[in-house]
């Protein structure tokens, strides 16, 4: 028998493990979509991809962060992964993007974080690509800096992210499971009126087709008519854009799109285009003053490209077919839907500057929402 202080740790134990598996929407009974997720319904279930964060929450006005993607384990610059970049709404600072729309790929870790701290994102990602062996050469780098604007919470004028809390972010990167919602480039932002955040997800295709895996990360701060899985969760909960003219729609919304499929930049813009199809699902309209960008790589080891070449080379790489393609369109749009609705489930009420509080979605009232539509599993 074992003493009664271990069972009152066990239970201890038990209980917060539960109340962590209920950050997601899917540990609460909403499935979306019909593809499996992975073994941690995240961007990370991609083979050698790897996240890290920086979040700063300090004093009663700094609450921002930096999120660090990294596509594979080795030198990015080396050996660079084919890239593409789909602009759903351009009102926005997406740093690097027009050298992987000209070249098809990317050599380096993909930062996100604030909209005045995009030019910190560059000098941690150069920082950290002069600094890696084999680079000593090296006298340009296409740094990927994405962003959206979390000034409603943060002090974002204080401009309060440095290059030494990129280098820390990208230096923390790890496979597994992914911290989300308050965390890293998501601290300060809002989604729908509610606080928004860092999500993650994934989807698997069957053997039959392919076995790949498709993995979706987001930093959600935009807005629009919140839908869960085809439930007007913000027409219930009556809150939503324009409900009355002192709500905005304006915002932003990043979305990366990793996959191991050998998939050719021109298929990646394809996939980019359907994770916005994802976003839509969700509520978003994409609105004037949004930002919404996706990034979509892939890191299938035949198929990645080396920064030298001996001579005249000719390459062969093998990809897939467009009429292949459907598949991998169906599981970033799932991925992306979920990765969002996981952004707003996982994130916490939050009081920023000028003691600004956003609150967290009510995930009880949802839930009885979702049950009265008959949309829980």
């Amino acid at each position: 028998m074992f003493p009664k202080s271990y069972y009152i740790i066990f239970i201890s134990l038990l209980m917060s493990l539960q109340s962590k598996a209920q950050d997601r929407a899917r540990d609460l009974g909403i499935q979306i979509g019909i593809l499996q997720t992975g073994p941690y319904n995240s961007i990370t279930d991609v083979s050698q991809v790897t996240v890290g964060h920086k979040t700063k929450i300090e004093g009663e006005n700094i609450r921002t962060g930096v999120t660090a993607i990294l596509p594979h384990n080795g030198n990015l610059f080396q050996m660079k992964v084919p890239a593409a970049v789909y602009v759903g709404n351009g009102f926005g600072k997406l740093a690097g993007s027009t050298q992987i729309e000209e070249l098809g790929n990317i050599e380096s870790p993909i930062i996100l974080t604030n909209t005045l701290s995009v030019a910190a994102g560059i000098q941690g990602i150069v920082s950290y690509t002069l600094r890696q062996e084999g680079n000593e050469q090296v006298q340009s780098v296409n740094a990927i800096v994405g962003e959206t604007n979390d000034g409603y919470l943060n002090d974002i004028r204080g401009q309060h992210i440095s290059r030494e809390d990129v280098l820390e972010a990208i230096d923390s990167a790890k496979s597994g499971e992914v911290k989300e919602g308050n965390v890293g480039a998501g601290t300060g932002t809002v989604c729908f009126g509610f606080k928004g955040g860092i999500g993650t997800s994934s989807r698997v295709l069957p053997a039959s087709l392919g076995g790949y895996t498709v993995g979706v990360l987001v930093q959600t701060n935009f807005g629009g008519v919140l839908q869960i899985n085809g439930v007007p969760i913000g027409q219930e909960l009556e809150q939503y854009s324009f409900r009355n003219q002192l709500e905005s729609a304006d915002g932003s919304c990043m979305i990366i799109v990793a996959t191991d499929a050998p998939v050719n930049e021109r298929n990646l813009k394809r996939m980019a285009q359907r994770a916005m199809m994802g976003l839509a699902k969700t509520g978003g309209i994409a609105s004037n003053g949004s930002g919404d960008y996706v990034i979509a790589f892939s890191n299938n080891s035949s198929n990645l490209i080396a920064h030298e070449a001996n001579n005249l080379q000719l390459e062969e790489k093998k990809y897939l077919r467009n009429d292949d393609m459907s598949a991998l369109f169906l599981a970033t749009i799932e991925a992306t839907e979920e990765a969002i609705i996981n952004s707003l489930f996982a994130a916490q009420d939050m009081e920023g500057k000028n003691g600004r509080k956003v609150k967290a979605i009510p995930k009880e009232k949802v839930l009885e929402i979702m049950k009265a539509y008959q949309r829980i599993r």
